[in-house]
């Protein structure tokens, strides 16, 4: 397990579970109170390292039911806690912010839907080419995703 650490408002991975305490820092930091609930979404996203869809959250949070698990995640998207991305099966996804501030997800990195275990990877270092629109044309958001299997599943499918 890994959770974060904040140094100068930045996060930075550390191996071990994130506690009560370091949640309540983290949302105090972003705006937000403290709940029962915000806590359990707000570890359960950090433990699993990965973009989550709400059927997957609330596949992993079985004693939460699905409509408390939306209020928290909208709550998390309007201040900046998480931010969300289709995941191109029309269903978003929600991945922690990596800092303390504003989360601007405009760093143009890629994301991969994998096919066979449904799950959703940030591939962070892998950046989405520079372009230009047409003379008129006015961007509002930019999602690139890549479908297929991921190495765990195309592993299990040549073994």
């Amino acid at each position: 397990m890994q959770s974060q650490t904040s140094v100068n408002g930045l996060f930075f991975k550390k191996a071990m579970k994130m506690k009560q305490e370091e949640a309540i820092i983290r949302l105090k930091h972003k705006g937000v109170g403290a709940t029962a609930n915000r806590i359990l979404v707000l570890k359960k996203l950090e433990e699993e390292q990965r973009p989550m869809s709400l059927s997957s959250l609330e596949a992993a949070m079985p004693n939460m039911d699905k409509s408390s698990i939306f209020r928290v995640l909208t709550l998390f998207l309007e201040h900046d806690v998480v931010h969300a991305f289709e995941d191109g099966r029309g269903l978003l996804n929600y991945e922690l912010c990596a800092n303390d501030g504003a989360c601007h997800h405009n760093d143009g990195h890629i994301h991969f839907y994998c096919e066979t275990c449904h799950q959703s990877f940030c591939l962070d270092d892998i950046h989405i080419p520079q372009f230009s629109l047409p003379s008129g044309f006015v961007a509002r958001s930019m999602s690139f995703v890549i479908k297929g299997q991921c190495e765990k599943c195309s592993k299990k499918r040549k073994g």
